[in-house]
C-alpha cells in the first residue's frame, strides 16, 4: 500500500521517540525543554515558512475550512454527550472532553508534507489555524479553571496562530524575507518535524490505560472513527478536489494531540484520562490513518 509506505517512516520516528525515553537517559525535564523548543521556535517557523511562500486563496480553500469547521463542532458535540454516557468525576469528563476533537498538529504537518509537499503544509497549517482558536477556547470553557483573559492569553500566545497568521499576511501582501532569514527559517523548518515527531513519542504514557475505560474507548472511537468518516461525507458533499479532500480527511483523522494532556494538567483536571487517550489514538492511528488516506485514493 503506496499511502503505508508514505506514512510509516512518520510513526517509526513516533516509536523511536517512545524508545529513546525509555533508554537514552535524558530527563523528563530534557525532554519537556525540547517539546518548548519545537513548540515555540522550530515550529512556528516551519509554518511561517511554508504560508509565506504558498499563494492562498480563501475561496478556493473555503469548503475544506468549512469541513474541517464541522468536523471540530461534532467532535465538541460527541465529547458532550459522553458525560451522560459515563459516571465518571466531573473532572474526568471535562478532560476527556477536549479529546474528542484536539489535533497533533506534527503528524498532521508530518503526513501532508509527505503527501503534498510544502503545498500539504500551507493547507493543514491554514486549516489548523483556522480551528485552534475555537478548540482552545472549547477545551478551557470545559475545564473551567481561567476566566476569560486567560481565554484571551491562550489565544494570543499560541505560537501556531502567530505563525499561520503571520505567514498568511506575508503571503497576502506579497512580501518576502530577506535572504539570511529566509534560509535560516528554511532549516529550522526542516528540523521542526522530525523532532516534533520524536517528542510525540518521548510523551507517551501508557500506565493509565484501564483508567476511566469508558471516556478512553468513546473518545478513541469518536476520533479515529466517527470524525474522519463526517469528513468523508462532507468532502464529497462539498466537492472538495482530491487534495483538499485528503487534506481534510486527514485533519479529521490524526490522533489526539499532547496539548490536551499538558492543560489538563495545568488546570487540574484529570491528566491520567487524557494521557491514556494521546497514547492509544496515536498507536491506534498507525493502522487508521493508513486506511483512510488509501481509501482516499482507492
Amino acid at each position: 500500500m503506496a499511502i503505508a509506505l508514505v506514512i510509516l517512516p512518520i510513526f517509526a520516528l513516533i516509536l523511536l521517540g517512545w524508545l529513546l525515553k525509555l533508554r537514552a537517559g535524558v530527563s523528563e525535564e530534557g525532554w519537556r525543554g525540547l517539546e518548548r523548543l519545537i513548540y515555540f521556535v522550530f515550529f512556528p517557523a516551519l509554518l511561517f515558512h511554508s504560508l509565506s511562500r504558498a499563494v492562498i486563496d480563501f475561496t478556493a480553500a473555503l469548503p475544506m475550512l468549512l469541513t474541517g469547521l464541522a468536523v471540530t463542532l461534532a467532535g465538541m458535540g460527541l465529547g458532550t454527550l459522553s458525560r451522560f454516557l459515563f459516571h465518571d468525576p466531573p473532572l474526568v469528563f471535562a478532560s476527556a472532553f477536549q479529546c474528542s476533537f484536539r489535533f497533533n498538529s506534527y503528524v498532521g504537518l508530518a503526513v501532508a508534507g509527505a503527501l503534498h509537499g510544502q503545498a500539504g503544509i500551507a493547507a493543514i497549517g491554514l486549516l489548523m489555524g483556522f480551528i485552534v482558536p475555537l478548540a482552545n477556547v472549547a477545551s478551557v470553557a470545559m475545564l473551567a479553571r481561567h476566566g476569560e483573559a486567560d481565554w484571551l492569553r491562550e489565544i494570543l500566545g499560541n505560537p501556531l496562530i502567530l505563525a499561520t497568521a503571520g505567514g498568511v499576511g506575508f503571503a497576502l501582501l506579497g512580501w518576502s524575507l530577506p535572504e539570511l532569514l529566509a534560509q535560516t527559517l528554511a532549516m529550522l523548518a526542516q528540523a521542526s518535524l522530525p523532532l516534533g515527531l520524536v517528542v510525540v513519542g518521548a510523551g507517551l504514557r501508557l500506565d493509565s490505560l484501564s483508567h476511566a475505560p469508558g471516556h478512553l474507548w468513546y473518545g478513541v472511537v469518536v476520533k479515529l472513527l466517527a470524525l474522519p468518516a463526517l469528513a468523508w461525507w462532507l468532502g464529497r458533499a462539498l466537492g472538495l478536489d482530491a487534495p483538499g479532500f485528503e487534506i481534510a480527511l486527514l485533519f479529521a483523522a490524526l490522533p489526539t494531540s499532547t496539548v490536551a494532556y499538558v492543560l489538563a494538567v495545568r488546570m487540574g483536571g484529570d491528566g491520567r484520562v487524557t494521557a491514556a487517550q494521546v497514547a492509544l489514538t496515536t498507536l491506534l492511528s498507525m493502522l487508521t490513518l493508513p486506511l483512510w488516506l488509501a481509501g482516499a485514493r482507492g
